[in-house]
This record gives structure tokens, sequence and C-alpha cells, in this order.
């Protein structure tokens, strides 16, 4: 880094080359993030629309567990004092905590792949952990923003689920 003594004082003053060029680095972020789009979530062909977006990071979707297990068929609950998650689809039940990553599926132990969160009040569960407990198929695609989920014995767009 080049440094310019300009106010006669002794201070060193960037100089004007890494002025533009942070502030170009700065917009060019500013804009991605202005442009970007949360990824578009799909239960069985249909369009899910929650007040919180799916959080993706990398190639890993979390997905607001409301919005989709109800979409599927499936009932939650919430206990606050306790911090637990309870989904319910037909004898199916899995049970979890808010930042603890061991979880009940039908009354067993099990490990979920990453803690559940909240963004907003509302929860959040990895993609993976959200198949499992809905006994479904999770995909994220990337590179299309896109997050499908189907149900077993769903019918979308004419092709059973064993289709894909």
């Amino acid at each position: 880094m080049r440094l310019h003594l300009h106010n006669g004082l002794g201070t060193a003053l960037p100089s004007w080359r890494l002025i533009i060029g942070t502030a170009g680095i700065a917009l060019t972020a500013s804009l991605a993030l202005a442009l970007s789009q949360p990824a578009i979530l799909d239960v069985d062909g249909q369009r899910v629309v929650s007040d919180v977006a799916p959080v993706t990071t990398g190639s890993v979707a979390y997905l607001p567990l409301r919005a989709v297990s109800e979409a599927a068929g499936a009932e939650t609950s919430f206990n606050a004092r306790t911090n637990e998650l309870t989904l319910r689809r037909g004898t199916d039940v899995l049970t979890m905590k808010v930042g603890d990553r061991s979880a009940t599926l039908d009354g067993r132990p099990i490990e979920l792949k990453t803690a559940p969160f909240t963004v907003h009040g509302r929860a959040m569960v990895r993609g993976s952990d959200v198949a499992l407990a809905l006994a479904s198929a999770v995909k994220y695609d990337v590179a299309r923003g896109r997050i499908d989920v189907r149900t077993p014995g769903a019918v979308v767009a004419g092709v059973p689920d064993d289709g894909q």
C-alpha cells in the first residue's frame, strides 16, 4: 500500500487507488446482496411461502420447520419453556430442541446433522433432518436456488415420487 502525505501534518493518507478499489468492492458486494433471491421452496410441487425464507450455506439448506411440515401434512408444536420442537406425521414423532443435535424419532434417540436454530422466532432445521422426520426426499439445487421436498406417495405433475 502506497501512502501519501498530503495534509502537511505528517499523517499518512491512503492513495486514491486504494480508496477507489475499496469503494468498488463494497459496491459490488452491496449489489450482490441486494439482487440475491432467497431459495424457492416447494413441497410436493406446491410453492411454500413463509415469513422466514430458507437459509442456505454452500450446498446445505435449512428450512422453516413449521411451514414445511404443515405443507407436508404434519403437525408441529413448540414448547417455549423447554425449547422443544415436536413434529408429528401419522404415527411418526420427532422431538428435538433448539440448539441441541440430540433428538428422538418415535422414542429412539438419534443425532441430527445440525442443531435446530431460530431466525426471527422460526425454527430452522437442516434439509436432511427434515427428510428424516418426514420420511421424505429433500433436494437443494444450488444452481437454480430451489429446494424440493417430496413426501412418500405424492404425485407431482403426474410423476410418482419414485420417478425423480
